[in-house]
């Protein structure tokens, strides 16, 4: 099977072509553009299948990133690629930023449990919790750095994720302000995941930061 995964729920733009039945990553594409992701998209997917040299009508099922992340990127990949499975007629699956960031420790430091833990600011941390084997322990959530550190010294869990406080309470600092992943490892997630009945949608896990003002609404005539 051949799959094209794409994220722009973060501040890279990109795509990537694996080949499940070889296990290999045919060609990927990253850019690191912070805005404007969806402007570029489309570039970066003619780039990939290019460098592949594959037409766009031979990807098997199209997989994208859901979030946790931008607003706005994350709504621009999932109808890019809803719209593109739409199109060929194959299927579509989300994978979550949060799936990535533990597929991605965990192939670095395999054997324990890790508490996946991203900076949200506002005094909260996008958590969620997975095991050795990279199952899911915990849904995703917006919870409290108390909380987020309460989750991983439960579990005896390791720590990743750009809000990382001394490893949630275990005394070593490992904070390096970022939750970036090679594209590949979406594809590989997105391979073996089954398919959902539903289309990818979006994983929000608060309101939008930008909010309508009340008390300057005009009355309709």
């Amino acid at each position: 099977m051949i799959v094209l995964a794409i994220d722009t729920a973060g501040v890279d733009c990109s795509a990537a072509l694996y080949d499940s039945a070889a296990g290999k990553v045919l060609s990927e594409v990253t850019e690191t553009i912070g805005k404007g992701h969806a402007e570029r998209l489309m570039a970066v997917i003619d780039e990939v299948l290019a460098a592949a040299n594959l037409p766009l009508k031979s990807v098997e099922r199209v997989a994208v990133v859901i979030g946790p992340g931008s607003f706005t990127g994350i709504r621009v990949g999932v109808a890019a690629a809803r719209g593109l499975a739409l199109a060929l007629g194959v299927e579509s699956v989300g994978v979550t930023t949060l799936e990535a960031l533990a597929v991605k420790f965990l192939e670095e430091h395999p054997g324990h449990p890790v508490v996946v833990a991203m900076d949200a600011k506002r005094n909260e941390v996008y958590t969620q919790a997975f095991s050795a084997a990279g199952e899911a322990l915990s849904q995703p959530a917006a919870l409290s750095p108390e909380d987020a550190s309460e989750l991983a010294k439960s579990l005896s869990a390791a720590a990743t994720g750009s809000w990382v406080e001394h490893s949630l309470g275990k005394g070593t600092a490992d904070y390096d302000g970022r939750d970036r992943f090679d594209i590949a490892v979406v594809a590989r997630i997105a391979a073996e995941k089954p398919v959902d009945a539903q289309r990818p949608k979006p994983l929000y896990l608060r309101g939008p930061d930008a909010k309508p003002q009340t008390g300057f609404a005009l009355a309709r005539s």
